[in-house]
């Protein structure tokens, strides 16, 4: 087993807010929660979701048009917009789309890979698209977590790790996350706090990886959306986001393991409601084994503090979904604000630490 690093002190600078909605109707009620990608020329590429009137969500095509680290982003068009039956859903029942995409590129398939939730007739589900470009994307459909008899229902925060490891069995797979979620969650989220809250912090709404084996996709890439395998690897069980877990960023390959940033959710009762709020903090994986962890964030590392992290169409949010690397140990996190406006963030890591060898897992 890896053994566990005691501290791993990131350094967070915020950079600003990089894109708010314009006069565009389909961003009447908000741009946020980006994907991010460098395309194959270096350019580096934006995927925000903006949502329409009626909480109809679209993923955005945008492209850097700044200079050095003056970051300007130039509307393209879109990368999805809701077309399948998976993503329609009748006017006034509560919104549907392409929500909350994150873009890794796994080399092993020579592709990138869009995860976003479908927001349909089922309730929110996690999709695949994927683009050998990154600018012109093609569906592969939804996850189906039924074949191999995981657990199946609502689901989001799909995020694929860039190289194959291998699975809590030992199979050498391609692996995401993901977080299962509570029917009660899903229709009316500040209702289900109180029942969350009472169950115990492995069956509250947790993020999980789920593991398609490598050869299969190999024979058939619609093989990507079978995996046979879920394990859960971040609970809310530490001090702080006790509610719930998300993933946010796509892993990134450092000297002690996977690193990304992820999204808990506190809840405080004022006056007989419950508040929330969404903070980030780092988890690190192990690089082969990511099921094992070598460092959570006993505290978060970003939490609301900006107006305009703390006043919008959800107050109280930091949403990290993309990263982009800037140098040695040094990255851009690109994060939702409010769920109304995108926010960057310069992330700078220690040194690198030695991580020792135990028994093995």
């Amino acid at each position: 087993m890896t053994s566990a690093l005691a501290r791993f002190d990131v350094t967070v600078r915020r950079l600003g807010t990089v894109l708010e909605p314009d006069d565009e109707p389909n961003e009447a009620e908000g741009v946020l929660n980006p994907a991010c990608a460098r395309a194959p020329g270096g350019e580096l590429l934006l995927y925000p979701r903006t949502v329409a009137a009626g909480n109809v969500s679209r993923v955005g095509l945008l492209r850097d048009a700044g200079a050095g680290d003056d970051v300007r982003f130039q509307r393209l068009g879109y990368a999805l917009e809701p077309s399948e039956p998976y993503e329609m859903r009748a006017p006034g029942t509560g919104g549907m789309g392409c929500e909350d995409p994150r873009v890794t590129y796994v080399p092993v398939l020579e592709r990138y890979v869009m995860a976003y939730t479908a927001f349909g007739p089922l309730g929110p589900r996690v999709a695949l698209a994927l683009s050998s470009d990154a600018y012109h994307w093609e569906r592969l459909g939804l996850v189906d977590f039924t074949a191999h008899g995981l657990p199946s229902g609502d689901d989001k925060d799909g995020v694929f790790f860039p190289e194959p490891v291998h699975s809590p069995a030992g199979v050498l797979s391609l692996a995401f996350y993901h977080r299962p979620m509570k029917k009660l969650s899903t229709l009316d989220g500040h209702a289900a706090i109180p029942s969350l809250l009472e169950l115990p912090p492995t069956e509250r709404e947790s993020t999980c990886i789920a593991y398609v084996p490598l050869d299969s996709v190999r024979a058939d890439i619609r093989n990507l959306l079978v995996p046979f395998e879920s394990t859960l690897v971040l609970a809310p069980d530490g001090p702080w986001g006790r509610l719930k877990t998300g993933a946010g960023t796509p892993p990134v390959r450092i000297a002690e393991g996977w690193f990304a940033l992820y999204h808990a959710v506190d809840a405080v009762e004022i006056d007989g409601r419950y508040a929330m709020t969404y903070s980030a903090g780092v988890v690190i994986h192990d690089i082969d084994r990511p099921h094992i962890l070598v460092y959570r964030s006993q505290v978060p590392v970003l939490t609301p503090e900006h107006p305009d992290e703390m006043h919008g169409v959800v107050n109280n949010v930091v949403f990290p979904t993309g990263i982009d690397v800037r140098g040695e140990r040094q990255f851009d996190v690109y994060y939702g604000m409010a769920d109304a406006r995108i926010g960057r963030a310069s992330v700078t890591l220690p040194p690198a630490a030695v991580i020792g060898k135990t028994a093995a897992a």
